[in-house]
């Protein structure tokens, strides 16, 4: 498979012919993701998404734009902000008008950065697979959740845990009070069991600090 870069190069590559600006665009990618502070929402998460659509590559209906969503849907990271999303959205934006990527794409773009701020139902199932790819560490084996919980405290550090925790049990609450967490099929049959599994879990941990 190829790496992130390469996948993102070749992307580009669709739309203009210009390795200076190419480059330059991937080493924001890289830079963002690898941050100070960043724990979880780095390549590997990156990475660990084109794992989990490349089976799914025929069944989208614009592959490209779910590749330029994965590369910036978490673009712009700060968990002391509400409005990661929007600002992700607009960066994707800038990004991809240096590419010449038709306005419709870019705006389809944007539309599923925004989506993984509620991982909500869409009429667009590009985004419904997107967004269930997202939430794909959910349903992780133990172990992998369990470090993927270590590594989103880590990047809420700021926070003591009287005020993360409360939070967290929030958002917990809101996933396992949800018929179902995936919304596509293909997702919710490898993933949902093992993920109600996990959350229960880690709300029981914290109940128990």
């Amino acid at each position: 498979m190829n790496s992130l870069k390469d996948t993102f190069i070749e992307l580009a590559s669709n739309y203009i012919n210009d390795n200076t600006l190419t480059h330059q665009l991937w080493a924001e990618i890289e830079e963002n993701h690898s941050k100070k502070g960043r724990h979880y929402h780095t390549l590997d998460h990156l990475q660990n998404l084109l794992l989990q659509l490349l089976p799914l590559k025929n069944d989208l209906k614009n592959w490209n734009t779910v590749l330029f969503t994965l590369f910036y849907h978490d673009i712009v990271y700060n968990p002391l902000s509400s409005n990661n999303e929007e600002e992700s959205a607009l960066f994707a934006e800038k990004c991809m008008k240096h590419l010449s990527v038709p306005i419709k794409d870019i705006e389809l773009c944007k539309n599923q950065i925004l989506a993984t701020k509620s991982h909500a139902l869409s009429t667009d199932m590009d985004t419904n697979y997107f967004t269930d790819a997202d939430l794909s560490i959910l349903g992780q084996p133990h172990n992998t959740y369990l470090l993927y919980c270590q590594n989103v405290r880590a990047e809420y550090a700021v926070y003591p845990d009287l005020i993360y925790n409360a939070g967290r049990q929030k958002v917990l609450k809101h996933f396992l009070s949800m018929p179902r967490i995936f919304k596509t099929d293909y997702f919710y049959n490898i993933y949902e069991a093992q993920a109600k599994s996990n959350l229960q879990m880690e709300a029981e941990l914290l109940l128990s600090t």
